[in-house]
């Protein structure tokens, strides 16, 4: 099923076989998108939402000096936009990080629904506040953390995320990011992410390298990046 993932272990177990089908049903069409590709800009008005099928999607904005800032990490399950229906813009950008296979969901669907499915329009709402709740942690994470505590938040919210979609065993996934993605998305230079990876794994507490990730302490990483995953529901 394409949205298999949809909220999987995200009370994804209160929607209905009709509900499930809708969503699905609502994909008008699937596209397949190479990896460093900018997909919308701030200030597009899209008259349709994405739905992330395969790969990973970065929601970033650039200041004025060209920097980059990443402010969420998308994966398999999500609607990388679905908060651009009731908004009618985007204030920041999308991007794919690896190659990317996403579903097309038009807005005049997704009214279908909020005009017909009362419960399922509850759902979608509960995904927008999910990304809401992770954007307040980002928040707190990178006003309030040191730099490897940082790295540790990042890295044990990410596990737990693609955990929850079976993309996790052993304390081991995928995550393709490179050494600036991560830098970004943390807030430090390119050299103080390297200094942390390092210390991370020197302490045997996570290895991050080649696009892999081992959690060797779980405990450990959770004291200090501060995680308490409650806000993931």
């Amino acid at each position: 099923m394409r949205t298999e993932n949809f909220l999987h272990g995200r009370r994804r177990d209160q929607l209905s076989e009709d509900e499930l089908r809708v969503i699905e049903e609502s994909i008008s069409e699937t596209r397949e998108l190479p990896a460093r590709k900018t997909i919308l800009k701030a200030g597009d008005k899209p008259d349709f939402s994405i739905f992330l099928i395969e790969g990973f999607i970065c929601r970033y904005m650039d200041a004025h000096d060209g920097k980059r800032q990443l402010v969420a990490l998308q994966i398999p399950g999500d609607f990388v936009d679905l908060h651009a229906f009731p908004l009618t813009y985007l204030d920041h950008d999308n991007a794919t990080i690896t190659p990317c296979t996403v579903g097309i969901v038009p807005h005049e669907r997704l009214r279908m629904i909020q005009r017909d499915m009362p419960h399922l329009t509850h759902m979608l709402w509960f995904s927008t506040l999910l990304d809401a709740a992770m954007h307040r942690e980002w928040i707190f994470r990178m006003g309030r953390l040191n730099a490897i505590g940082r790295l540790a938040h990042f890295l044990a919210e990410t596990e737990h995320r693609l955990s929850a979609i079976g993309r996790v065993k052993d304390g081991h996934f995928a995550l393709p990011l490179v050494q600036i993605d991560l830098a970004e998305a943390t807030g430090m230079t390119p050299i103080h992410l390297n200094r942390c990876v390092r210390d991370l794994r020197q302490e045997g507490i996570a290895d991050v390298r080649a696009g892999e990730v081992r959690i060797l302490n779980r405990k450990a990483l959770w004291k200090l990046g501060e995680f308490d995953p409650a806000y993931l529901f």
